[in-house]
């Protein structure tokens, strides 16, 4: 079965409005790191419970993502983008009427739904725009990059409400506000026709039996690794930083900023990067980076955590676009929304499950710092994987023939 792209008209649009809905949404999950605090002083929380502020939007992006992924192959990207838009707006606004933990909760899974079925929407058109693997890897890193913008944004607005006096709850409701602008704009654009060569039903069942692919899981689980390592920065960072007493206070203070600043910043320096080296190099040696920054971390306490962890993110900045590049690459196009759905079930799973371990290993303890002795295990795994990848390129010869087949012959 094979699949063509048709058209490219309003590109820039369709490019734009792909970046900012990354921003917009990561806005609101990323900012979920200086809300808990707020959550456990307002409803009373342990940490594993006030977690569920994070866990339960990851959890439903992730059940989206494999059950529903599919739609944006069956219906098409304009369609399924505009759905999960309409959700995520109306959900977000809400959010402004609730005064109960259990409320948010529940908008938190509608939400994350929604985000769920617009997200695998754009990543399958990412595909459709793209002219080889390289320069899909490319396009995703500037697609990361803005939700790299977003999430630091996010925590930006929520600091600056607190110190006006306002609720965290009026971040989703301006994440809302620009949500409708994307829909407007959505509706506005005219996107690139995907067809289909075959009558092969695109269903629930082809997603599962597409979780066989050794390329499927060999990246999902990666990027689960990576994102469980990930997710202890911007969910459990604020509350180690509550204790630093050292000699840059300020440097503790801002430390999620600073963290996802240097995300942001080697995102939109990931093209240039994976143009000069390998990518499977890159991916070695930075996540031997993440290693070493959570090492010495774990070792030297918090006054080392305070410059190690937000350094982190400079390394981090890479891995998760082009991982997932690389993964939604060895499928057909016409294939892109279920096995971004597919990939977003791995990395929301970990999204969720990662930072829960982090606390349940913290509650038990008795400290936060034990949770990151969990990531620092996760990043060694994380590690030793990529300099498998390394040595073996497994994916190699399959990127070659799929760029052979759906782009052209693109270099990937």
């Amino acid at each position: 079965m094979s699949a063509t792209a048709k058209g490219h008209g309003n590109l820039a649009a369709i490019k734009g409005l792909t970046f900012l809905m990354f921003m917009m949404f990561a806005m609101t999950t990323d900012s979920v790191g200086v809300i808990i605090p707020e959550i456990i002083e307002e409803f009373g929380l342990s940490m594993t419970a006030a977690g569920a502020f994070h866990y339960t939007s990851m959890t439903a992006i992730a059940l989206a993502g494999i059950l529903l992924g599919h739609l944006a192959d069956r219906f098409g990207r304009k369609k399924t983008i505009i759905l999960g838009l309409t959700l995520f707006a109306v959900s977000s606004f809400l959010f402004v009427a609730g005064h109960s933990f259990a409320f948010f909760l529940a908008l938190l899974v509608v939400s994350g739904g929604a985000i769920g079925i617009f997200k695998t929407g754009a990543l399958a058109l990412v595909g459709d725009i793209s002219t080889s693997t390289r320069e899909h890897t490319g396009t995703m890193n500037t697609v990361e990059g803005f939700f790299a913008v977003g999430a630091v944004i996010g925590p930006a607005i929520v600091t600056r409400l607190l110190t006006a006096g306002l609720s965290w709850k009026w971040l989703y409701v301006i994440a809302a506000a620009i949500c409708l602008l994307l829909i407007a704009t959505a509706l506005l654009v005219r996107y690139p026709e995907t067809t289909r060569a075959s009558d092969e039903p695109i269903d629930l069942k082809r997603t599962f039996f597409m979780m066989k692919s050794p390329y499927a899981m060999g990246f999902s689980l990666g990027i689960f690794m990576y994102v469980a390592v990930e997710c202890a920065i911007y969910v459990w960072m604020p509350t180690l930083m509550a204790e630093y007493a050292g000699s840059f206070p300020l440097v503790a203070a801002y430390a999620i900023s600073i963290f996802f600043i240097l995300r942001a910043a080697g995102r939109f320096l990931g093209s240039a990067v994976l143009a000069r080296y390998n990518w499977t190099s890159v991916m070695a040696v930075f996540s031997f980076a993440i290693f070493a920054c959570f090492v010495g971390s774990v070792l030297g306490g918090v006054s080392y955590a305070a410059i190690l962890l937000p350094l982190s993110g400079l390394f981090m900045s890479m891995i998760y676009p082009t991982l997932n590049s690389k993964g939604i690459s060895c499928f057909h196009k016409v294939e892109h929304g279920a096995i971004a759905g597919v990939i977003l079930f791995f990395t929301c799973g970990a999204a969720a499950l990662g930072p829960l371990a982090m606390g349940a290993v913290s509650d038990l303890f008795g400290h936060v710092r034990y949770g990151f002795v969990l990531a620092t295990f996760f990043a060694g795994l994380l590690f030793v994987g990529l300099l498998l990848n390394w040595i073996y390129d497994p994916a190699k010869e399959h990127l070659a023939l799929v760029d052979s087949a759906e782009y052209a012959g693109g270099a990937s």
